[in-house]
């Protein structure tokens, strides 16, 4: 199956949430735990354990295993098998970026299924041009696997780029999201090609019907409600997968705790279809 079939697969299934792993030190402090690659595994761990056997995706943030050396990446490598063995979709945010050879190391690391690291899924960054992401692109479409691209960003530094017009009269973020669409242009039901566009960006008369996934953050803690998303995406909501982190980890250390604070955050967006 493809990623996107797969992806609409596991949203029949299990609900259209995705759940962050973001181990902040904040976070790991209010769980009660060091800011240790111990402390690190404890809570990454316990969040799979909770969670991964009834969401849809799971959304490990790279960044914050990295900070921990190669003890972060060998808790990282456990998080993604342990998702993937309890049959959630590992989507890894990473939001690699790069030419040539590197963009294609990149693919390797995340996205060859002979890889550790090898994910259902990766964040990719743009803006060295659409045309830098073929490598990753095309290895993820190879092997089954899929990306999604900032489009659209949540972060208030986001529209000095993304809102600016390119010499064709369109916008960056306008380019991104008709270059998404095209690369899904044949997909029957859901593309494997995804673009990121958050919940807090106001209005926008950007076309995001990209017959693609839609990685919407900002949901929850950061102020975007389901609300905001049946306004901001229209007809397209029924590609949005609502990302939601900090007010679904908030809820630990306590396993059944954080089961039903996803459940919850499942639930208020179901009736997006």
């Amino acid at each position: 199956m493809t990623f996107g079939s797969r992806l609409r697969s596991a949203i029949d299934g299990r609900g259209r949430l995705c759940v962050g792993i973001d181990p902040h030190p904040v976070l790991l402090d209010a769980w009660g735990l060091t800011d240790s690659a111990f402390g690190l595994e404890k809570f990454a761990m316990t969040t799979v354990e909770a969670l991964a056997g009834t969401a849809a995706v799971i959304k490990p943030q790279s960044a914050f295993f990295e900070r921990h050396g190669s003890a972060g990446i060998a808790v990282l490598e456990r998080v993604v098998a342990g998702c993937r063995e309890l049959g959630a979709i590992v989507l890894l945010d990473v939001k690699r970026g790069d030419i040539g050879s590197t963009a294609q190391a990149y693919a390797d690391a995340y996205l060859d299924p002979n890889s550790p690291l090898a994910c259902d899924a990766i964040t990719a960054s743009p803006y060295l041009g659409m045309g830098s992401l073929d490598p990753m692109i095309q290895t993820a479409l190879s092997h089954d696997a899929g990306v999604f691209v900032l489009a659209l960003t949540s972060n208030p530094e986001g529209p000095q780029f993304q809102h600016a017009s390119t010499a064709d009269g369109r916008t960056v973020a306008g380019t991104v999201l008709d270059t998404v669409a095209a690369l899904n242009a044949d997909a029957e039901d859901l593309g494997s090609v995804g673009a990121v566009v958050g919940a807090t960006i106001g209005e926008t008369t950007e076309n995001l019907d990209v017959n693609g996934p839609l990685l919407v953050p900002g949901i929850g803690a950061q102020g975007g409600t389901v609300d905001d998303v049946r306004r901001i995406f229209g007809p397209a909501a029924r590609n949005v997968l609502p990302s939601s982190s900090r007010e679904v980890l908030g809820a630990g250390p306590d396993k059944r705790a954080l089961h039903e604070a996803a459940l919850r955050a499942a639930e208020t967006f179901s009736s997006l279809g």
